[in-house]
């Protein structure tokens, strides 16, 4: 009889967490940085148990091939809700879909070439070697929710939303962007200076149309808000700060 440890399958501990290939842009870290960064408030507030994981440029294995790397894509970013941060107490190597069994809410690529990658749809059936289409891979494999292409080239997104288990190409609302809908976000183009460069980036916008800030942001805009504050304080007369309870000097 087959024991019990022959028929487990790997975990992310015993799968390769990368294929020896390295970032193709210097913009693609910066990037997932920024729209980590900025979305992070709102996994918080919406997982205040803290469950959720967000992957950047790291492998989600959804087949046993050998070699292992070949059932594994890499999106450049991607968010699954409702799964633990890490395993065991160790950080995630790789996210292993036959473990978890939740699918990604969102995986965004960015695009470096010409985009066909991204948008390969060739089944297994028809992939030579053993090579199946990045875009079949999403959309019936591990059937992610949203699909986000970003072509820096183009200053460009364009999402796909999984309806009746195909991917349709979303339409941008008023302001440009796309909902998504169970994050509560939107998602668009903001030209703009970030990490030294001024350049088009990916974004998220609240459901409102508000630009949701990074860490950095967020500070520059309260110590500009205290700073006009003072200000007008200063403006004001040495009875009218003490009518206030303000000490005059404390404003120097």
């Amino acid at each position: 009889m087959t024991s019990l440890s022959a028929l487990t399958l790997p975990d992310h501990t015993q799968l390769p967490d990368s294929d020896g290939t390295f970032v193709k842009n210097l913009q693609e870290h910066p990037q997932s940085i920024l729209i980590t960064d900025s979305i992070k408030p709102v996994l918080e507030k919406r997982h205040p148990d803290g469950q959720y994981c967000i992957g950047q440029d790291s492998g989600i294995y959804w087949r046993l091939t050998d070699p292992p790397e070949k059932g594994a894509e890499s999106p450049d970013w991607f968010y699954v809700p409702n799964v633990p941060p890490t395993l065991d107490g160790k950080t995630r190597r790789s996210y292993v879909l036959w473990k978890e069994y939740v699918a990604p809410l969102i995986v965004i690529e960015f695009v470096s070439g010409d985009g066909s990658e991204e948008r390969d749809n060739t089944p297994p059936s028809q992939g030579e070697g053993g090579n199946v289409g990045k875009f079949w891979v999403y959309e019936q494999a591990i059937r992610v929710p949203y699909y986000g292409i970003y072509e820096v080239a183009k200053a460009q997104v364009k999402v796909y939303h999984l309806v009746d288990n195909t991917y349709e190409l979303m339409q941008p609302n008023e302001r440009g962007h796309y909902p998504i809908v169970p994050m509560g976000v939107e998602l668009g183009i903001w030209q703009g200076f970030y990490l030294n460069a001024e350049l088009p980036w990916l974004r998220w916008w609240d459901a409102q149309g508000n630009l949701l800030l990074t860490g950095e942001e967020r500070a520059v805009n309260e110590r500009q808000k205290r700073e006009r504050i003072v200000e007008k304080l200063r403006s004001l007369s040495v009875e009218q700060l003490n009518a206030l309870g303000i000490n005059p000097e404390m404003l120097d």
